[in-house]
């Protein structure tokens, strides 16, 4: 158990920021990884040119890095925006001109995991109308991931850093999950379990475990506090991946944290480099 015994990747739209994008794939496999992840990475459009498409393909297929989770537009984010699909108006519309665009990238690449993140309450917009084109949204976005073989994710973030996100416990994200399941049939969509804002939350990381780990499609981590790398906080990170699996959990667990002051290459001290290959 412990470290050596998980699948780790390596988020991209988070650490190796110190490189341009299509650099960050080789840099994450000259450090030993083969998996990564990534935020939708044109922030301005939910749709780029192909050109730019074919390049991240190239990237991490010249790299040997498999893509397992990738998000959809999701608006300014890093930034203000916290997800693009409850936001009545032109995000709601260019969440929607994403969604074939991310999974038909998705599906170039093999991954099969798409996070959608939720958006941020609307002021002067009626929450039970954004919940209402939430939920319509995520079964477009559902159906999508399901046409290519893949998941979608509902993420639970923190409230003090995210105060207008209103999926901020566990059960909140899961009862949205629920919902989409029931109005699909489908079956694809699934919990994002990151350790670092559920403990921001003040929530019981192993009762949050044991609830929720057979609906749980992806995992993050990062220590608390700070969100740096496991070892410079105080949570058990080992200790709570280790109850997951033990949990039935046996997917990705994505290095979803800040470097801090180093280079990102040299943030990964905490894991053996024998264990940064996924096999």
């Amino acid at each position: 158990m412990g470290y050596p015994d998980q699948r780790f990747d390596v988020n991209l739209s988070i650490l190796f920021t110190e490189l341009p994008l299509l650099e960050r794939p080789a840099a994450a496999a000259a450090a030993g990884f083969t998996a990564v992840e990534l935020w939708w990475p044109w922030i301005e459009t939910p749709t780029p040119p192909q050109a730019e498409l074919d390049a991240l393909k190239k990237a991490l297929d010249d790299a040997g890095t498999q893509l397992v989770g990738l998000n959809f537009y999701a608006g300014q984010l890093p930034g203000p925006d916290r997800g693009a699909l409850s936001a009545p108006g032109p995000e709601s519309d260019r969440f929607r001109a994403n969604i074939e665009v991310a999974a038909d990238f998705a599906a170039s690449v093999g991954c099969t995991a798409l996070n959608a993140l939720y958006g941020n309450r609307v002021e002067g917009a009626d929450p039970q109308v954004q919940d209402a084109l939430a939920l319509e949204n995520l079964v477009l976005a559902a159906r999508a991931a399901d046409r290519i073989g893949a998941i979608l994710l509902v993420e639970t973030l923190n409230k003090p850093e995210s105060p207008l996100y209103p999926l901020v416990s566990a059960p909140a994200a899961i009862e949205v999950v629920d919902k989409v399941n029931a109005a699909t049939g489908l079956g694809n969509a699934k919990f994002l379990l990151d350790l670092y804002h559920l403990s921001m939350n003040g929530e019981d990381l192993s009762q949050v475990i044991k609830a929720y780990a057979a609906k749980t499609g992806h995992v993050q981590i990062a220590d608390n506090p700070g969100r740096g790398a496991p070892g410079t906080g105080s949570l058990p990170l080992e200790r709570l991946l280790d109850e997951l699996k033990d949990a039935g959990y046996a997917g990705w667990v994505g290095l979803e944290y800040k470097p801090g002051d180093r280079p990102s290459a040299e943030s990964f001290d905490w894991l053996p480099a024998s264990a940064r290959a996924a096999g």
